[in-house]
C-alpha cells in the first residue's frame, strides 16, 4: 500500500487529480500557501505505550459503537417512541453489538478491496489482512450491517426492521467520529478551493494548494445533519413503521455523501468517473432509491411517520 494510507473511508491515500484550473493556481505568482489556514498539528497516535499504540481513528470506531450501543438503549427502553414496548429487549441489542461490529469491519475492508483497489489487492492479497494501514468503506460497512441485522433478527426471531431502524438511528455517531478522525489524520482531503476561502487548509500530503476541509463538511453532513434528522423523526413516530428509518438514513446518507463528493478530491486510482462522477457518488445512487422505496412502504402500512 502507498504512504500516507492511514485513512478508514473509500480511499487509500488521496492524491492530487485536479484539473488545469488548479494546477495554474499552483502556478500562480501569488504562494497558495499564504492564503490559507495553516492545517493544526496532530498526532494520529492518540496513546502510546512503548511498541503498543492506539490511532485516533480506532478511538473513532470504539466511540462510535459505544456511544451508539448507549443511544440505542434508550431508544429500546422508551415505549413512548415505539407507541408500547419495542419488538426486541436490550439484552438482545447488548448481544448484537458484536455482530454489528463484525459486519462494519468486514464488510467495510470488503466493500474498499471490491469498489476501490480491486486491482492492487489482486496483486497483493496479503495486504488486505493489513486493517491498521487503512482502506474502509462506508458502503461497504452498510452492506456488513445489513447482514449483521438480517443474521441476527432470523436467529433470535425478531423484527429485523426495528433492528434496522435502531442501528440506523446511532449510525451517525460513528460517522460523525470517523470523520474527524479522518481529519486529524489530514486525510481523505478536499479539492483545491478557491483563491482566498477563509477556510481554506494546505494538508500535509495534498501538495501546496489550499483545500476544502471535506472531512468537516462531511463530518457535519453525515454525522450532525444526518443524527438530528432522524432524532426528529423518531420523535415524530417513525418507529412505529417499521423500516422508514432506515429508508430515511439511506436516503439522506446518500444524498449528504453526494454534496460532500463535489468538495473531496477523488480517490487517486480511480480519479474522475463519468462526467465528472466519483465512485462515492456512483454508490450513493442506489441507496437514495432504496431508502425512498424502504419510506414509501413503511408509510403505507398505515398512519403517517
Amino acid at each position: 500500500m502507498r504512504p500516507a494510507q492511514d485513512n478508514g473511508d473509500d480511499t487509500a491515500g488521496t492524491q492530487d487529480v485536479s484539473t488545469l484550473g488548479n494546477r495554474a493556481l499552483a502556478r500562480s505568482p501569488i504562494a497558495p500557501a499564504m492564503l490559507a489556514i495553516a492545517f493544526p498539528v496532530f498526532d494520529p497516535v492518540a496513546v502510546a505505550i512503548g511498541p503498543f499504540a492506539i490511532r485516533w481513528y480506532a478511538l473513532a470506531y470504539i466511540g462510535g459503537i459505544v456511544l451508539g450501543w448507549i443511544y440505542a438503549r434508550a431508544i429500546i427502553r422508551s415505549e413512548r417512541l415505539w407507541g408500547g414496548k419495542a419488538p426486541f429487549t436490550v439484552a438482545d441489542f447488548d448481544d448484537f453489538i458484536l455482530w454489528v461490529t463484525l459486519g462494519i469491519i468486514l464488510g467495510g475492508r470488503t466493500g474498499y478491496v471490491l469498489f476501490y483497489n480491486l486491482p492492487h489487492f489482486a496483486q497483493h492479497p496479503a495486504e488486505i489482512l493489513e486493517l491498521w494501514k487503512g482502506g474502509m468503506s462506508f458502503h461497504g460497512g452498510f452492506l456488513g450491517c445489513v447482514a449483521a441485522v438480517l443474521l441476527f433478527g432470523w436467529k433470535r426471531n425478531i423484527s429485523v426492521l426495528s433492528l434496522g431502524d435502531v442501528t440506523c438511528a446511532v449510525g451517525p455517531i460513528g460517522l460523525l467520529l470517523g470523520r474527524l478522525a479522518n481529519f486529524i489524520n489530514g486525510e481523505l482531503w478536499g479539492r483545491a478551493a478557491d483563491p482566498g476561502l477563509p477556510w481554506a487548509m494546505v494538508f500535509p500530503h495534498g501538495g501546496p494548494l489550499p483545500r476544502h476541509p471535506s472531512q468537516l463538511y462531511e463530518a457535519g453532513l453525515e454525522g450532525i445533519v444526518l443524527f438530528v434528522a432522524l432524532a426528529l423523526l423518531i420523535r415524530a413516530g417513525a418507529l412505529k413503521r417499521p423500516g422508514f428509518v432506515i429508508g430515511a438514513f439511506a436516503a439522506l446518507y446518500g444524498l449528504a455523501r453526494i454534496a460532500g463528493e463535489f468538495f473531496r478530491e477523488p480517490d487517486p486510482q480511480l480519479g474522475f468517473l463519468w462526467g465528472g462522477l466519483t465512485m462515492g457518488m456512483l454508490l450513493s445512487v442506489p441507496m437514495i432509491v432504496a431508502g425512498l422505496i424502504f419510506m414509501a412502504v413503511a408509510r403505507r402500512r398505515g398512519g403517517s411517520a
